[in-house]
């Protein structure tokens, strides 16, 4: 089993690096997109559907495997695993979906993507808080930083939700008790699964995954474990 981590806006495959000695029967792999980390000199992507088909073009996940996304990582995880089952291809067994507001709802927040870096940097700072203040602190860091995480909240706020069937995997949602995100603007992600669905709050903010990362790793490995058979059953009857 293969879990491919789609991170949050402005956030690099680093953050799952260190999942891997907690999942040892599982296959971490971290989504890297353009413009972070070792891809930060390439032009990042503004567009979700321009990101969503480079990627299925560009990438085999495989024959056994699951999606988990972070915030901007959820819709990114949520559209391509669509994008996968319209062309046909093998989709994920199950969708890890935390701290995102399911799709069909209108969108929250202000538009940030054009504000000059002070004030981008003053948008983010109530959700990114200590990072705010380094990047305020230190120009080499918001050089490098900030041209990603300025399109990525490009991707959010154009985005535009485009109703489909639903798909028929399992779908794990998850949230933090302190984040803004209420439990209404979470659990309608139920709608998009004819599959098994599961909804948990950890305690935290916007990023409790860091806060409770043992606790949502042994809820990822037990919820992959439930779903082994039902992956190989499926897949045994598939023409």
């Amino acid at each position: 089993m293969r879990l491919f981590c789609f991170p949050h806006s402005g956030g690099s495959a680093g953050e799952y690096v260190r999942w891997a000695d907690a999942l040892p029967d599982i296959e971490v792999w971290g989504v890297q997109l353009p413009g972070r980390g070792a891809r930060a000199e390439e032009t990042p992507f503004s567009r979700m559907r321009e990101l969503v088909d480079t990627l299925v073009a560009e990438v085999d996940f495989g024959t056994s495997f699951a999606f988990f996304g972070h915030s901007l990582g959820a819709l990114v995880a949520f559209e391509t695993a669509r994008r996968l089952r319209d062309l046909g291809r093998t989709p994920p067994d199950r969708l890890f979906l935390s701290a995102a507001p399911a799709p069909q709802l209108p969108p929250r927040g202000i538009p940030a993507s054009h504000l000059d870096d002070d004030g981008l940097i003053t948008a983010l700072a109530p959700t990114y808080g200590e990072l705010a203040v380094e990047l305020r602190e230190d120009a080499e860091l918001r050089e490098l930083l900030l041209p990603g995480l300025r399109a990525d909240l490009a991707v959010v706020e154009s985005y535009r939700h485009e109703p489909h069937a639903p798909l028929d995997c399992a779908m794990t949602v998850t949230g933090g008790t302190q984040d803004d995100l209420t439990r209404e603007e979470l659990e309608p992600w139920r709608v998009h699964t004819t599959g098994p669905f599961d909804f948990h709050l950890l305690p935290g903010g916007h990023f409790y995954l860091r806060e409770q990362k043992d606790s949502l790793l042994r809820l990822v490995a037990e919820a992959l474990r439930q779903g082994r058979p039902h992956t190989v059953s499926r897949r045994d009857v598939k023409p």
